[in-house]
């Protein structure tokens, strides 16, 4: 009997849930952007710094300013440090579920974390991480 009323219950469920997804399609990506998706790259920090840390924002800032300066300028392309030991940064970290430094790039539901790279290259092969990103955000912007 216990068995049968799980049964029904879960088919309930699936005819539930065809139902609402027939009446509310899914809508588009909110963050489409005249046709091409929004790029957010995004360096999470503590406000105290090494040199390392300090090179990671300041080379990943120069490298999508020099390879996509118009969609930069136009906001297509974002580059945003948030620093972690501010209040006003916990909504943002925990929706990217960032506990620590993290250098990310962000496009509708696709998350690329260059963090590893981004400290391997900023300071000794500033060129490598400005492949490294351009490798990771081309695919977003096509």
């Amino acid at each position: 009997m216990k068995r049968s009323l799980q049964i029904i219950f879960m088919l309930a469920m699936v005819v539930f849930m065809a139902k609402t997804n027939a009446v509310n399609p899914p809508q588009k990506n909110a963050t489409q952007v005249s046709g091409s998706p929004k790029v957010e790259i995004f360096y999470f920090h503590y406000t105290r710094r090494c040199e390392t840390c300090q090179a990671v924002e300041t080379e990943t800032q120069k490298a999508i300013k020099s390879l996509y300066p118009a969609l930069y300028k136009a906001g297509k392309i974002t580059f945003r440090s948030v620093n972690l030991d501010e209040n006003s940064s916990k909504n943002l970290s925990e929706k990217y579920k960032v506990e620590g430094q993290s250098l990310l790039i962000i496009s509708g539901s696709k998350r690329i974390d260059l963090t590893d790279t981004g400290f391997l290259y900023a300071r000794s092969k500033p060129e490598k991480l400005k492949q490294e990103l351009k490798k990771a955000i081309e695919p977003l912007i096509k």
